[in-house]
Order: structure tokens, then sequence, then C-alpha cells
């Protein structure tokens, strides 16, 4: 049996890189990809240093790939060896009422390569090759790099954030808590989408200067206190859309305080299991709209890759390091710290 290097994770804090089976397209509709790209998530750091528990040993991390199909199992019938493919870690059926209803990220037989959400996770793309379904692949665009194209997932769960289902209009006031990676992707679709006031709050002066050169028209730090303050003297009346896109309970809390009438909020950075509190009445009153986002779809890829092909967003800007499979602990240093954006792995 042929053997592929791969990231291990054989329990929290214990990353090893060593020689596994290569998977192989035995499966109706399986496809096997050799990987050629894949990000460094905050969800994938956050299960590699246990601050996600909620994690099957050993697991190989990683859902954010670009690749080359490998290999095809029976009735794959659109892609062949040599294909170049972005892929969707949200495994689906396509046939229970939530995927006939297009919520493909609620099936009732989900699964996921190498992320987090479903039971059934797969091994996923911190590896030289992954096995996934015929339906999770799309096909790269030939002008777009295997590094960008691995970016289409998190602008996804982006766009589906802040268009989709905060619904943010031409001209809206937005706040985005947190500029990291996924963060700055979110401003980044606002900023294509027409935001007027566009503010990054974020702790790290290396992130708010990165917002700020990718189209935030104001930084704030929360770190010096009063941040409804700051941001209320920035716009006065208010903000129309706040996105959470931190990841801490502080930054949730944070955002609950920005409202005011009529504001929408999105619980969208947040992954772990803690809780906030709500002033019913003031709630009440307000009338604001919370919604939440997780996961990605069809269709939200296929919106991805079009902002990407059309250049309207430039992921590329979002990269800040890029190392091989080979320098999984060195990426993960770099993960640990607060000066980077995107870390690419490149095995």
């Amino acid at each position: 049996m042929s053997k592929m290097l791969a990231a291990v994770l054989h329990d929290f804090n214990k990353l090893e890189l060593e020689q596994v089976p290569v998977p192989e397209a035995k499966e109706p509709g399986t496809v096997l990809v050799r990987i050629k790209a894949c990000g460094f998530c905050q969800t994938d750091h956050k299960a590699i240093r246990g601050v996600r528990r909620n994690v099957k040993f050993p697991f190989i991390p990683g859902h954010e790939p670009s690749a080359v199909v490998e290999a095809v199992g029976p009735y794959v019938r659109h892609f062949k060896p040599g294909d170049d493919v972005i892929c969707q870690p949200s495994g689906y059926c396509g046939m229970c009422p939530a995927c006939r209803s297009g919520n493909t990220h609620y099936c009732d037989s989900a699964f996921t390569t190498g992320g987090d959400g479903p039971d059934d996770v797969w091994p996923g793309a911190f590896a030289q090759f992954m096995l996934t379904k015929e339906n999770c692949l799309f096909r790269k665009p030939k002008g777009i790099s295997y590094d960008a194209a691995a970016l289409t997932e998190p602008l996804s769960g982006a766009w589906k954030g802040v268009i989709q289902y905060s619904e943010m209009q031409l001209g809206d006031d937005v706040v985005i808590i947190g500029v990291g990676s996924i963060g700055l992707l979110c401003l980044m679709v606002a900023k294509a989408a027409g935001a007027a006031t566009l503010i990054a709050v974020d702790t790290s002066a290396t992130a708010r200067a990165k917002a700020l050169a990718l189209g935030a028209t104001h930084a704030v730090d929360p770190a010096q206190g009063h941040t409804r303050q700051q941001v209320y003297a920035i716009i006065p009346r208010g903000p129309d859309l706040v996105v959470e896109a931190a990841g801490p309970i502080g930054a949730v809390k944070q955002m609950v305080e920005l409202r005011r009438r009529g504001t929408k909020w999105n619980v969208f950075g947040i992954t772990t299991h803690e809780r906030f509190e709500l002033d019913g009445g003031y709630t009440h009153f307000l009338e604001g709209r919370m919604d939440a986002s997780f996961g990605t779809t069809p269709l939200a890829m296929t919106k991805a890759l079009r902002l990407i092909e059309a250049g309207l967003v430039n992921v590329e800007k979002v990269i800040s390091h890029r190392l091989p499979l080979t320098k999984m602990h060195e990426a993960l240093t770099i993960m640990d710290g607060p000066d980077r954006n995107k870390v690419i792995i490149n095995p």
C-alpha cells in the first residue's frame, strides 16, 4: 500500500508528521485528490491546541484545499484525473429535506473533510492526498493560483454571513470585530458590496493596519477601552451591521454593546460553547436582528469563486505566510502569534 506524508493530531498539542496510507477512491462518487494548497484556519488551530474539544483522535486537520484530481471512484461523471479543483469541506447527500431546501450544511448525513460541525469527520488536507466526494468539488479557474483557490471556502463563509444571511445593503455602516484572515475577508466582501463606513476593531496593531490597507475606513483598538464610544464617535447614529469575526466570547459581548435600534448583528466567529447575556426588554425595543453563520454551501462557494475570478476580492492580499507541509510545526508556531493573517500549507 502506498504511503503519504500527513500531519496527524494524536491528542491536543500532539501533532505529528508521519507516513500514513494513501486513501483509495473505491466507493461510488468518491474522488482522491492531490493537495496543492490548504489554508490554516483558526478552527484547525483551536483543535490542535485543545481550545476546541470535539475532536476524535487520530485526526488529520485542514479543510480549505485546492487540489488536482488523482483518481476517481465508480460513477464519478464530471471529473477526471488531472482536473484542477477546489474542495468544499462540507459534504452532503443532496437528497434529505435540508439539502433539497438548499441548506446542504444542515444535511442529515453531513460529513466534513478535516473540519468541524458534523460527527462524521473524514481525514483532511494537511496531507499529500485527501478523499472526498464528487459533489464537493468545484473547477478551479485557470487564472487563479492554487493558493488563492484554497481561500474560496473561507471567502464563501464571509459572503454567506455578510451578504446572504445579514443582507448587508449598499451604503451600510459596517463594523467588523476581529480582522484576522476571516475578518479581513468579511471586510473585503463588505467593501465590494458598497459599505459606506467600514470600521475594523482589533487589539492587534498589525491587523488594524492590514484592515486599513484592504479598505477599512477606520480602525479601533478595543484595548484602549470605551469601544462603543470610539465607534459612535465615527458613526454617531451607530452601525447598520456588526460582524463578530474574532472568536473569543469577549468579542461577542462587545458586539452586543455596539447595537442601536435596527442594528443587524452576526455571531460569525465564535465556535466554542460560551455564554453571553441579553437584556430582554432592551433587545425587544432595539428591534435589531441577530444572525449567525457557519459552514458553506454550493451557492456560497459559487459566489466566492465569482468574486475571486472577477477581481472583486483579491484573496492573495490576505495571505501572510506560505510553508511546505514539512514545516507544519513552524506554521503552528506562526498561528500561535499575532503577526499573521492567512497561513497557507503547500504539501
